[in-house]
């Protein structure tokens, strides 16, 4: 049956989550496109974690804000591993939260697990040559 492995990773992933384990889960690669209809030119930050997961709670104020603020310049997509069970596994995660960062051809540039700060995650696009601006001020 093929619910038995997912469901196996799952509840692997909800430990994960709730003990900070960081044991390999064996997965497949990620089907690049499986994140969303994603904008082809521009960058795109992938958050798999769960709604009910503390330190993936605490992720999405800051993935909100970015998604507000940084649209223009890279996208932010969440994927609740809970709810799309075949995601942790698609991605190859190990625990959550974990954050994958693409550049715009679709191309992982790499991966950090665990709660990322906004200061850090926009470091990273830096790190990786993806130059972001602060956000223009919103017009009223």
């Amino acid at each position: 049956m093929k619910k038995t492995p997912v469901l196996i990773t799952t509840i692997l992933l909800g430990f994960a989550c709730w003990l900070g384990a960081t044991e390999s889960i064996p997965a497949t690669a990620p089907n690049d496109n499986s994140a969303s209809t994603a904008k082809a030119s521009i960058p795109r930050l992938v958050d798999l974690g769960a709604e009910k997961c503390i330190p993936c709670k605490m992720m999405k104020p800051i993935l909100d804000e970015l998604t507000e603020n940084y649209a223009d310049q890279f996208e932010v997509v969440f994927i609740d591993v809970w709810k799309n069970r075949e995601a942790g596994s698609s991605y190859g995660i190990r625990m959550i939260p974990t954050q994958i960062f693409f550049d715009a051809t679709g191309k992982e540039l790499s991966r950090h697990e665990g709660f990322m700060a906004k200061k850090d995650i926009l470091a990273m696009w830096k790190k990786h040559g993806i130059t972001i601006n602060d956000p223009s001020p919103q017009s009223e």
